[in-house]
């Protein structure tokens, strides 16, 4: 006879209370329990589609199935063997440029970037820079010609980007290489006229490239015309040997990104054909004849990629390090409350914590809703450029659309560097004494992202160009030009100046619409200052570029703010686009982001008064609540980025959080242990040797006979 009671379950001993209570992979699933949201639809929304999410994760598992691509002993690699295995991968992903079509080639290299930033840079300096420099200045004939030489296939030709020099950076027009005509032989003759001239820090010319873009100051019968670029055979391709008059070399050890052979160049009066200057714009004939386009801002577009591409980057590698951090705060306990019975608390629960990460969560998503916005405005200029003609009537509108992209594009990459820099930096104070071991990723991460604020143009540098262009808007604007929608505020001044918050409880300021405001007024005000700056320089009778300079701190600060304020403006139109509990958590971190970003700048809306310090007050206590409540969605969210472990590769941002046992395993595999290194060598010498005339025997028979005298 069956009975059909249940056997009784015996209550755990308090040592298994206290160990299921501080279980790692309990603790993370207790906090995926608390999701709001459906997981999957937010990484869909991040992702563009499901489909885009399904091939992001075939993409992740190819990488991690290719053996050319394992990562977990990267740390433990010198720069040779880094390199070596870089050009490894080569042949890997030019299967998949030959076999994908260019859209889920783009979206293979987005992963690549945050599993192995060297090699997407190695590979990127050929297709991104050189292919690029060609689509941008090559004639449609010259494109042909060199894809035909086998650039797009890597065949025979590999390129570099030559054009920053040992002098000169961010000066583009101060570059001192030269490219003068010699009409007797219909040929160009580049030149590194002196030391500082030395093309420096160029991608791949150290080992890899067998042509370089140039860029260099274009001479004809005598007269300066600017800085050109030109295409210039470095190596040949069947012995890889350098040419007459090239000399090339490594620079060396970097602070990151060691998989890219970075190198400089010197030429030696060496002589191109005519055919190798790109001529898309600037044509210059076999006479001599130079014809220069019009609008020289038409010759500008294609350079802005590398910019959009690193404020989208900005947001992927920040998606990165704080998917690391918050994992592990998420399973890492620090001291027991007096209430706990001994439990640790979770490093997540403390509202200090809270307040070190869950600010720079909503800044991320901030930079990826605008990361998605800049890709598409981008593309559409692009569109619109490449389908203008100068004389067409809407011209003017389309060099608008080209110059307000550069400026914000200029500011955005600036900003979203900088704070993903800090946020990786961040993340790994965060993880404490652990987050200084290499093998938990942070410490790599952030030699490696650090580049990002100096190539592609200085950050302060990009900075005041941004600011440059909203005095310059400014301007216009009070003649009574509609400006660029990126800068619309400034058609609004008359009702945003001295415009105070309209609030008639601290409750109401938790509003986009009241944050988009407050932002919009802070903008138009800081604006007006440095343009007001700006006309009091002219006033003294300084030039332009004089004046410009006088009041550069005051542009950089319009700028910062205007930037922060558009990341949000592009924020709070991406959430209120959406439904549903997707809309209702995200609105959290979106009013996080704004309100945050008014703390940090309060100084401002208090100066323009559009706050009252009262209102302040509220706006920082307001902060402390919704890093609580986007804390309690903060694995939920992370989750949403949907990156595997092998693109994390972190022991302490595995997704099952068990931290500990992978960390553990990782140290023994890199490190297993065995006879000692140099103890025969080093140690047993120095701890055996001589000491004031007494041998180790003596030494040690003395503090022998002390023992005895002790006892």
């Amino acid at each position: 006879m069956s009975s059909n009671l249940k056997p009784v379950q015996q209550p755990l001993s308090a040592k298994e209370e206290y160990e299921r209570a501080v279980d790692p992979v309990r603790s993370m699933n207790e906090e995926r329990a608390k999701a709001k949201f459906n997981i999957r639809e937010l990484t869909y929304l991040l992702d563009g589609d499901d489909k885009a999410t399904e091939l992001k994760e075939r993409i992740m598992l190819d990488l991690e199935r290719d053996p050319l691509f394992k990562m977990n002993d990267i740390h433990d690699l010198t720069k040779s063997e880094v390199r070596e295995r870089t050009i490894e991968k080569y042949r890997s992903m030019l299967h998949y440029l030959q076999s994908e079509s260019v859209e889920n080639f783009k979206k293979r290299m987005e992963v690549v970037s945050m599993v192995d930033p060297g090699f997407w840079t190695r590979f990127g300096v050929h297709y991104g820079l050189f292919v690029g420099a060609l689509q941008s200045n090559a004639s449609p004939g010259q494109f042909g010609y060199w894809l035909e030489k086998g650039t797009l296939g890597m065949s025979k030709l590999v390129g570099c980007f030559a054009m920053t020099e040992l002098l000169h950076g961010s000066n583009v027009p101060g570059l001192e290489t030269t490219a003068t005509f010699d009409e007797a032989s219909d040929q160009f003759v580049i030149h590194t006229p002196t030391l500082g001239a030395t093309k420096w820090w160029i991608g791949g010319a150290a080992h890899s490239a067998t042509h370089a873009a140039v860029f260099a100051q274009l001479i004809v019968k005598g007269k300066g015309y600017g800085t050109k670029c030109f295409v210039v055979p470095l190596r040949d391709p069947k012995t890889y040997n350098t040419l007459p008059g090239i000399n090339i070399g490594d620079i060396g050890k970097k602070m990151g990104r060691d998989g890219i052979d970075n190198g400089y160049i010197q030429f030696t009066n060496v002589r191109i054909p005519r055919g190798y200057m790109l001529q898309k714009h600037t044509k210059v004939s076999r006479h001599g004849d130079v014809q220069e386009p019009k609008l020289q801002q038409l010759t500008y577009g294609a350079l802005l990629q590398g910019r959009v591409a690193m404020v989208v980057d900005s947001g992927n590698v920040s998606k990165k390090a704080l998917t690391i951090a918050i994992r592990y705060a998420a399973v890492r306990r620090q001291f027991a409350g007096s209430k706990s019975n001994g439990v640790e608390t979770k490093l997540l629960d403390y509202p200090i914590h809270q307040r070190r990460l869950m600010p720079l969560l909503a800044q991320t998503f901030a930079m990826l809703f605008t990361g998605t916005e800049m890709t598409l405005m981008y593309n559409n200029m692009m569109t619109r450029l490449d389908s203008a003609r100068e004389g067409d009537p809407d011209m003017d509108e389309v060099v608008e659309s080209l110059k307000e992209t550069h400026s914000t594009s200029a500011g955005l990459k600036a900003f979203c560097t900088w704070n993903c820099l800090s946020t990786i930096e961040q993340c790994r104070q965060a993880c404490g004494g652990h987050g200084y071991s290499a093998y938990t990723g942070l410490a790599a991460m952030y030699q490696d992202f650090a580049v990002q604020c100096t190539w592609e143009g200085d950050n302060t540098i990009l900075t005041l160009q941004a600011g440059r262009y909203l005095i310059s808007s400014y301007r216009e604007a009070i003649k009574g030009k509609k400006v660029a929608p990126g800068v619309g505020y400034l058609n609004n001044l008359d009702s945003l100046i001295g415009r105070r918050c309209p609030a008639k409880s601290p409750q109401d300021i938790l509003s986009p619409k009241i944050l988009t405001e407050a932002w919009q007024v802070i903008c138009a005000n800081v604006v007006k200052n440095a343009a007001l700056e700006f006309e009091a320089c002219i006033a003294r009778g300084l030039s332009i570029d004089d004046a410009y300079e006088e009041c550069s701190q005051s542009r950089l600060y319009a700028a910062k703010l205007h930037s922060y304020g558009y990341l949000f403006n592009r924020f709070a139109d991406g959430v209120s686009k959406l439904q549903g509990n997707v809309a209702v958590v995200l609105l959290d971190v979106c009013l996080l982001y704004g309100l945050f970003t008014i703390e940090d700048n309060s100084g401002a809306f208090l100066q323009y008064e559009y706050f009252s310090p009262s209102q302040i007050e509220f706006v920082r206590s307001q902060v402390n609540v919704l890093c609580k409540a986007v804390r309690d969605q903060a694995i939920p969210l992370v989750d949403s980025f949907n990156l595997s472990d092998y693109v994390i590769n972190s022991p302490l941002g595995r997704k099952d959080g068990n931290v500990y046992v992978h960390y553990f395993e990782q140290v023994q595999r890199s490190n297993p242990q065995g006879e000692h290194p140099y103890f025969d060598r080093l140690i047993k010498p120095l701890i055996h040797r001589e000491m004031d005339g007494d041998d180790y025997e003596d030494e040690q028979a003395g503090l022998e006979d002390e023992d005895e005298d002790e006892d």
